[in-house]
């Protein structure tokens, strides 16, 4: 094994690490109370190793920002994916959407600014804006004869619906899935 690959492995590992326990004690805690210095002592690293990795405690908030993300668009993808059929992979999506944001709070405070706006100094559009791009151009892979504009469109509305659901829910989850499913399935089959 070459040492520069286990040197990769090492710091891949020590990242997600660090971002692990950063997680936890944002959530815990609070971005207000997060300190690099707690943070290097939980992790049981010195700070100039987390300041090497990470700049500073910006920078582990943006990282955990872009992993949070990136791990939600996986799980709404493996939704979609999951499923023969458009209807029912729209309701397993925002099914998979709605259960993500109830058990991950990190989550819900990126997508509704709940609950850490001290952490995201952004707000939500970029993560809309990828899960609307990512549905969208797995649902053209797997069901190409679809109008691109009309699923973009299906896309982001059931990212929007689902992102109103979550800050206002209305109904139970599993009833809502069918609702989003049933305009967004009609939406990518207009034409």
């Amino acid at each position: 094994m070459e040492p520069q690959s286990m040197a990769r492995r090492a710091r891949a590992r020590l990242r997600d690490d660090a971002l692990d326990v950063a997680e936890e004690m944002v959530v815990g805690r609070g971005f207000a109370a997060f300190s690099m210095r707690d943070l290097a002592t939980r992790v049981g690293v010195s700070r100039q190793t987390l300041y090497s990795e990470f700049g500073d405690r910006r920078g582990v908030a943006s990282a955990l920002v872009l992993r949070s993300t990136r791990r939600f668009l996986d799980e709404i993808e493996a939704a979609l994916a999951g499923e023969e059929d458009l209807h029912a992979a729209w309701v397993a999506a925002v099914r998979g959407a709605l259960s993500t944001v109830a058990e991950n709070p990190l989550v819900k405070a990126l997508l509704t600014g709940d609950g850490a706006p001290e952490l995201f100094s952004t707000d939500s559009e970029p993560i809309v804006a990828a899960a609307r791009d990512r549905a969208a151009a797995y649902l053209l892979r797997r069901w190409p004869d679809l109008d691109p504009d009309d699923v973009t469109l299906a896309a982001e509305t059931a990212t929007r619906l689902t992102i109103s659901h979550i800050v206002l829910p209305l109904h139970p989850a599993d009833r809502v899935a069918e609702q989003i499913a049933t305009v967004c399935s009609f939406a990518a089959r207009a034409r």
